[in-house]
């Protein structure tokens, strides 16, 4: 909904699809258009009637939902701005990005497509604890799994092939060290990285085997030459898969050897990343930039540089399982020094499910401050505060 609402406060005239017709983005948006996003076919014929029979298209994006080879297809029909077919499908498919980022010599962690239940315990057998095991076509940490000696395999094989569509999982090595997201625009064989957030993973215990990230932080903990090396990485990764001209989202690890890449997503990234904490911590509009790369038009360089560099932290709300009995103090949360967004999904009554992936998120703070240390300690504050009392009964 926030990146609708840019692109109508910069004049356009904005067609969101949506399978569901009470999507709450049809609210704002000037006009819609019913049609599964996660369905390439649904999604162009959509596109192409209501470009040919109601008004012209001039571009399309994504912002949050992972669906990169519907709006290339969608592109491709209409003649729009865009990556490749090829590019979408390879930023879909977390095996042949792999396979791709070997060829083309990018430093990423050691990777196995899984061809069964035997094969698993063959592949840990010569490698060791611990691995990821994921999905290779899947999204928001659904079915992704840090194994080790105490994780049930045949449960955890199962859980992980439940989530690919396409039914097939894969493992890689589990790195260790610092975690970034970038987020980066390439255009004129230039590339700007305003988006470089330290990754908060304090529960990976708690959660376990289930790797759940509970936010981030920025400006960044490492130093000028560690952040260089990662953006000078996550450049060569979003050309490995044909991102020449738009947006590139990495997921990075700065492990002992140097940065490596986990993914690399052809898309603006979700949980209020490019709408909000970039904005917030430098300044730079990469929602807009988006936009006017995918209308054709030109995006100077100085408006991807920073032009200031603030305290910004996000951080998740994770109650208990159950069904939510009240919600505490969220309006004196809403007055703490820094507090810029709290959202809490659910309600008293709504039931809290077990915390198995990004979706099971109860809601999010968002604090800003002078500094990085000022903005977690502001964040910290405000999940102090709130609380979210649940009943298993």
């Amino acid at each position: 909904m926030p990146g609708i609402q840019h692109a109508k406060d910069m004049g356009l005239h904005v067609v969101v699809s949506d399978i569901n017709p009470k999507a709450p983005g049809f609210d704002i948006a000037d006009d819609h258009v019913i049609a599964d996003t996660y369905g390439v076919k649904d999604t162009v014929a959509a596109a192409l009637h209501y470009h040919n029979r109601i008004r012209p298209i001039d571009g399309v994006i994504c912002i949050a939902a992972d669906v990169p080879l519907t709006v290339a297809s969608v592109a491709h029909a209409l003649g729009l701005p865009g990556v490749t077919i090829e590019t979408a499908q390879l930023a879909s498919d977390k095996l042949a990005m792999k396979e791709r980022f070997v060829e083309k010599g990018i430093s990423i962690p050691w990777f196995c497509g899984v061809e069964s239940i035997t094969h698993l315990r063959r592949i840990l057998s010569e490698q060791g604890f611990p691995l990821v095991l994921k999905p290779v076509d899947s999204r928001g940490a659904r079915g992704v799994l840090r194994l080790t000696e105490s994780v049930d395999l045949d449960w955890a094989y199962d859980h992980s092939l439940f989530f690919s569509p396409s039914g097939r999982v894969m493992v890689e090595e589990y790195l260790e060290g610092p975690q970034i997201s970038t987020e980066s625009v390439l255009m004129n064989g230039q590339a700007f990285t305003p988006g470089f957030v330290d990754r908060n993973y304090e529960f990976l215990d708690r959660f376990g085997p289930y790797i759940i990230e509970n936010g981030g932080h920025q400006p960044s903990i490492l130093n000028t030459k560690q952040q260089s090396a990662v953006t000078r990485l996550a450049r060569q990764a979003a050309q490995a898969i044909g991102i020449t001209e738009g947006i590139a989202k990495g997921d990075m690890v700065l492990t002992k050897d140097g940065p490596k890449v986990i993914e690399m997503a052809a898309r603006l990234s979700g949980g209020w990343f490019s709408t909000d904490q970039i904005p917030l911590g430098t300044g730079v509009n990469l929602v807009a930039a988006a936009i006017k790369l995918a209308l054709g038009e030109k995006v100077k360089p100085g408006e991807m540089t920073p032009r200031f560099a603030r305290g910004v932290a996000i951080r998740y709300f994770f109650p208990h399982p159950g069904r939510i009995v009240s919600i505490q103090n969220e309006k004196e949360a809403e007055g703490l020094p820094g507090v810029y967004r709290i959202h809490i999904f659910l309600k008293p009554g709504d039931t809290v499910a077990p915390t198995t992936d990004h979706t099971k998120r109860a809601g999010f703070v968002i604090t800003t401050g002078k500094s990085r240390e000022e903005a977690v300690e502001r964040v910290n504050n405000v999940v102090k505060t709130i609380k979210i009392i649940t009943s298993s009964s």
